[in-house]
């Protein structure tokens, strides 16, 4: 057997460089990198080895450098993914909460985080975590929840099979998500006599599961029974590549198609059979078909509070679940009759087997009076000189928006408005980071999103609270030219918790910087920090202004970030359904407990 010595940093980076993906492409795209003293010398020095091969991209922030290469996974489909290496210590944590996310929206992303001395020589370590109890604990442990593999690599010929464990990992479309090799920093320095074939390139597959028989009888049963079904397309659409087959399947049986957040643009917009957003925040012609649906497929979706209006939406007592998800977990949720399968494969089988079987035409009427109500909301204000809405600031955008823009979020008030308000034209128009719904994934995510799609216009959409929580990649989309245009709307504070706070009959309090202490005194100049860091920034003073700065964004190169100041209070009053917010049982002050009677009232329809 022929064998290389390298070290095990060396191991693990020429590993890396020699995985595939089915299109032919390097699986990992490139590697993140905050250096210090747990991987700066062995982990650094074996980037630096591959640099021809594995590009390094230096970022300002653990967690967000994290969330630059999420997006790019999502946007890619989960066909490709990047790595992160940080040294131990607050280098390590800082990027647990980005782990979560990569958890909940199950995207692959490799975790390489400097970890104590395996030989324990000078411990305690700078920054080391002493557990009195347990001398194998260190402060890489907090990865274990939130990681679909971890592993604690303390000598260098676990490489062997701790690699390939991983990539199996994110491979995979059910167990895909975040991998965690905590990598001791000894260890990474060890050199060791590996296996030549276990550099040898490999290609990792699309695995599409197929149903199993029985299950695959009892839906297609219950598909034929059904007389007033729907379907709610979730986030497995996209990831299956199964838009086309979506479409396909829902015209060839005349089934309408609701949208989850991370589902949204699996249907263009103005597709007859697209009834638009679902859930909390969803649009009335969907959320009024599934309170009627006897029969809700799900597609690739984990059946999110948001999207079941926290089980309180589907009311027809009749009605039965059916989810189709690569993830016995998700199928089987609330009961539903269970088809652990790829979508693709699973709609294009369901099709064939259905023939010419078509449902009752679904209502659409509902659909041109939605478009009739909020499109007034988003429409060009006559008066420029009061504050303009979320709304209309996304209507702005809207118009200067093209088939290839991808309009991105995370948190706050815009993925509300956007999942009901934004019309999607085509797959992957819609970018919204929804299942940990992380203030902060934006600017960071709009990067990685370019990165993944160079070609595509990307418009990230921000309020001040989120820019405030994480803005520093912001320098490095400078450093790096990378052409994103930054909406950010000030509306002093976090508008979408003090309506939160407001509609369950709280007080105005420590939301907005006038309800803050010492928030009065407060006095950001988004557009001077955004220049500092290199962006193209301007203030726009009204809705004409902005519409103004986004045709100007268009030439510019780099970065662009136009703020423009927006009320605080309006929201999209048509749409959207119930949240199960938990109101205090008693209070002195009446408001609560008038919302505490109305949260009892809508307890009653949770099914």
């Amino acid at each position: 057997m022929k064998t290389v010595r390298l070290t095990a940093a060396q191991a693990m980076m020429r590993y890396i460089c020699a995985q595939y993906n089915s299109d032919g492409a390097p699986f990992i795209a490139g590697c993140w990198a905050i250096f210090g003293h747990g991987n700066v010398a062995a982990i650094g020095e074996a980037l630096h080895g591959v640099r021809d091969s594995l590009q390094t991209y230096r970022g300002q922030n653990e967690q967000t450098m994290c969330h630059t290469a999420l997006a790019y996974a999502k946007q890619s489909g989960r066909k490709r993914a990047m790595a992160v290496t940080s040294s131990i210590g607050p280098g390590a944590t800082n990027m647990v909460t980005a782990a979560a996310l990569a958890h909940v929206n199950r995207l692959p992303v490799l975790l390489i985080p400097g970890d104590v001395f395996a030989g324990r020589a000078p411990d305690p370590v700078l920054q080391q975590i002493e557990d009195f109890d347990d001398g194998t604990i260190s402060a890489n442990d907090c990865f274990r929840p939130v990681s679909r593999y971890f592993d604690r690599i303390t000598r260098p010929e676990q490489l062997l099979t701790a690699l390939p464990r991983a990539f199996a990992t994110m491979t995979d479309p059910e167990k895909c998500g975040p991998v965690t090799l905590a990598f001791c920093q000894d260890v990474q320095a060890e050199a060791y006599d590996y296996p030549e074939a276990f550099f040898a390139p490999k290609t990792w597959n699309t695995r599409r599961i197929h149903p199993d028989p029985e299950e695959f009888d009892t839906v297609l049963a219950a598909i034929r029974a059904a007389k007033a079904p729907v379907i709610i397309a979730g986030g497995g659409v996209h990831y299956s590549d199964a838009t086309a087959a979506l479409q396909a399947f829902a015209e060839a049986h005349n089934i309408a198609v609701v949208e989850s957040q991370a589902g949204k643009s699996a249907l263009p917009w103005d597709h007859p059979l697209n009834l638009g957003p679902v859930g909390v925040t969803g649009a009335t012609p969907a959320n009024d078909a599934c309170e009627k649906a006897d029969l809700v497929l799900g597609v690739g979706t984990r059946f999110q509070d948001f999207t079941t209006g926290s089980w309180g939406l589907f009311k027809n007592p009749d009605r039965q679940l059916i989810s189709i998800n690569v993830a016995a977990y998700d199928a089987v949720k609330r009961g539903a009759i269970p088809l652990v399968a790829d979508a693709r494969v699973a709609l294009n089988m369901l099709s064939k087997a259905l023939g010419g079987h078509k449902a009752t035409a679904p209502d659409l009427a509902q659909k041109t009076a939605w478009f009739s109500a909020v499109d007034a909301l988003t429409a060009a204000p006559t008066n420029n000189n009061q504050l303009p809405t979320d709304q209309q600031v996304i209507g702005a955008v809207q118009r200067a928006s093209t088939a290839d823009t991808v309009v991105m979020s995370a948190a706050g008030t815009m993925p509300g408005e956007l999942h009901k308000l934004w019309k999607s034209p085509r797959p992957g128009g819609y970018h919204m980071e929804y299942g940990y719904s992380c203030m902060g994934y934006e600017i960071a995510g709009a990067i990685g999103i370019k990165m993944a799609q160079p070609t595509r216009d990307v418009i990230c959409m921000l309020g001040d609270g989120s820019y405030m929580m994480a803005n520093s990649e912001l320098a490095t989309a400078a450093m790096m030219g990378i052409k994103i245009t930054i909406v950010l709307t000030d509306n002093r504070g976090y508008g979408c918790i003090n309506r939160l706070q407001m509609g369950t009959g709280g007080a105005e309090f420590n939301n907005l910087l006038e309800h803050s202490h010492g928030g009065e005194n407060s006095q950001i100049d988004f557009v001077a920090h955004a220049a500092s860091m290199g962006a193209t920034a301007t203030k726009a003073a009204n809705i004409f202004e902005l519409e103004q700065a986004l045709e100007q964004a268009k030439t510019t190169s780099g970065p662009s970030v136009i703020v423009v100041d927006t009320d605080p209070y309006p929201s999209t009053p048509d749409g959207g359904h119930w949240w199960d917010v938990a109101v205090p049982e008693v209070s002195p002050r009446p408001q609560v407990n008038t919302a505490h009677a109305a949260y009892l009232t809508h307890k009653k329809g949770q099914t």
